[in-house]
């Protein structure tokens, strides 16, 4: 429900939960499972199927190298020209096949991705943006911070890193099936002696490289695990940032008129220093992979050939057999070692996952909390037009009781003057929203008009002024002629020929400008319930009382509950409410 505006009608049926789990794993799969059942899901499973299929031919592209490779050190090894030639015409089928192969690959690839994460993100900013989810989840406490962060970029790693993690294992397990074959064919039988026994070892280069690549997972796995939590902190530490330089844009025309750049600039060092130290955790971390993987990489090049060459130098192996070896080792220890290769992907993935994962479990808990029977404060819509209390009790967050046992209804054109504490009068507003559920009590809805609130400063997106005024009705709903109407009444006119120019009219516009947007708003939609919540303070009291005075003029069987400081506020009003 939007602060600003909203009408009586039913909010759209929340997405369906995920299942309370605290397994990673076991979480990241029943969120998957999501998009992977959705509405595309004929689509997205076809790209499934043609995406495991490339990647079987591309594991059959690389037997084939090593095959074309054989060949190639066969016929230099004989001193074939025949031979060299025919490898050559090998090569430039394969190239070609390899290159369709792969670009056909990356496009499927990438339109996988982007479908999930369209799907992941959508799913994400839906339940946020709920019936005052947003809201709501800002005044809970736990893992859920820059929600913003977490559906622009968070969605994105999630999404990206998986299915590209998931290729590379399930290619890794192709290779690993393809190339142990090749290996244990050219192993042959090395007959161990003991000293007191000998026996038969069948496919010891298998045995050796599922050793090497095993011990090799192991000692990557121990170097990268400070990794995951050094990029989970900087992903916090990056979004905090993002959102104190957002904050200070939000509010610039405020730091400028009281001077407060030295303090702004100070928060935002504080901030970056944070970035600092945590940067420096995850360049400690990943330099200790780098350092662990160049040393890997070095030594299989070498290794998988010293391995191998002792058949070759008996003379039981050719040399085309003794690179294919040699390259089938290195295939299989590199599809074994795939912990190790993706140990970074792997700890930047998962961080991201936890956040998206920890925005959801807050607005699962909310939604848990609200779907109570008994539990918060319960709106009803009355039997006849009226907004009613019924032994209503606010509440605060930690359950400090603000007011308690109201009892009152308000009728249609009536102006009632809230007084007391503004403060719980805002609040009242927001329960009356249905974006404050803290309390008990009933609150009666009337069952006929449209309710509109007008907060201290009107929400003014970006984008032409005329889209700025409507929002977030539809721009076609209102005439050119009702809105250059509405300025005039509302003291604007120097607006009505910018109407369709764009701009950022939170920054562009002073304070009382905004708010007289906020009767121009009032004037178009012509509500029957009128909550005014200090709209007009940033007017002198002259101007204020005029903004009333022309609510009652132009809407005099419209209800209005009014916050304002205005020393002669009563006056104006037919009743008071003390809070």
């Amino acid at each position: 429900m939007n602060p600003d505006q909203s009408g009586l009608q039913p909010p759209p049926p929340p997405p369906e939960p995920m299942p309370a789990s605290n397994h990673f794993f076991v979480r990241f799969l029943q969120l998957s499972r999501q998009f992977w059942n959705s509405t595309r899901k004929v689509k997205i499973r076809l790209a499934v199927l043609v995406l495991a299929a490339l990647t079987v031919l591309q594991m059959v592209m690389a037997v084939l190298l090593t095959q074309w490779s054989a060949g190639l050190f066969n016929a230099l090894e004989q001193h074939s020209m025949t031979g060299l030639l025919t490898q050559a015409g090998l090569l430039v089928l394969l190239f070609l096949a390899d290159m369709a192969l792969t670009g056909s690959h990356l496009v499927v690839k990438r339109n996988l991705t982007i479908s999930w994460r369209d799907w992941l993100t959508e799913h994400v900013f839906s339940r946020w943006m709920r019936s005052g989810r947003h809201y709501l989840i800002s005044h809970m406490p736990g893992d859920h911070d820059n929600p913003d962060g977490r559906i622009a970029e968070d969605c994105r790693v999630a999404t990206e890193s998986a299915v590209s993690l998931a290729h590379s294992l399930f290619y890794s397990v192709l290779l690993l099936v393809g190339f142990t074959r090749v290996l244990w064919t050219h192993s042959g039988v090395v007959t161990l002696d003991l000293g007191f026994v000998r026996f038969p070892v069948y496919g010891h280069l298998v045995w050796i490289a599922i050793v090497y690549a095993a011990l090799a997972s192991w000692l990557g796995w121990l170097v990268s695990l400070p990794l995951t939590g050094a990029t989970n902190a900087r992903q916090s530490a990056e979004a905090n940032f993002r959102a104190g330089l957002l904050e200070a844009q939000e509010n610039s025309q405020t730091i400028a008129l009281i001077h407060a750049e030295d303090c702004e600039r100070h928060q935002f060092r504080e901030l970056f220093t944070r970035i600092r130290e945590v940067f420096d955790e995850q360049t400690t971390a990943w330099r200790n992979i780098l350092m662990f993987g160049t040393g890997y990489s070095v030594l299989s090049m070498a290794f998988p050939v010293l391995v191998c060459a002792p058949r070759y130098i008996l003379g039981r192996i050719t040399l085309g057999t003794l690179m294919q070896s040699a390259q089938a080792f290195q295939h299989m220890a590199s599809a074994l070692s795939w912990p190790v290769h993706s140990a970074g992907s792997i700890a930047e993935w998962r961080a991201s996952v936890e956040r998206v994962l920890g925005l959801l479990t807050a607005l699962d808990t909310i939604d848990a909390q609200l779907a109570q029977p008994g539990r918060g404060i319960a709106l009803k819509t009355a039997d006849r037009p009226m907004l009613a209390f019924r032994d209503l009790s606010l509440t605060g967050y930690d359950g400090t009781v603000l007011t308690r046992d109201l009892n009152t209804e308000i009728l249609p054109g009536e102006r009632v003057l809230l007084t007391g504490n503004v403060f719980t009068g805002a609040r009242l507003f927001r329960a009356i929203a249905g974006i404050r559920p803290w309390g008990h009590g009933v609150i009666e809805l009337p069952s006929k008009g449209r309710m509109f609130f007008m907060p201290p400063r009107p929400h003014l997106p970006a984008g032409t002024l005329r889209y700025a005024i409507c929002y977030p009705t539809s721009r076609r709903v209102f005439t050119t002629e009702q809105i250059e109407e509405a300025l005039r009444l509302a003291g604007l006119e120097r607006l009505i020929d910018q109407l369709d120019q764009r701009g950022n009219w939170g920054n562009i516009l002073a304070v009382a400008e905004q708010q007289r947007l906020g009767m121009v708003r009032l004037l178009l939609n012509r509500p029957q319930w009128i909550f005014l919540q200090q709209a007009f303070d940033a007017l002198d009291p002259e101007d204020e009382a005029r903004m009333l005075r022309l609510i009652t003029e132009q809407l005099p069987e419209s209800a209005l509950l009014t916050i304002t400081h205005l020393v002669n506020g009563a006056a104006m009003h037919t009743r008071q409410l003390a809070l």
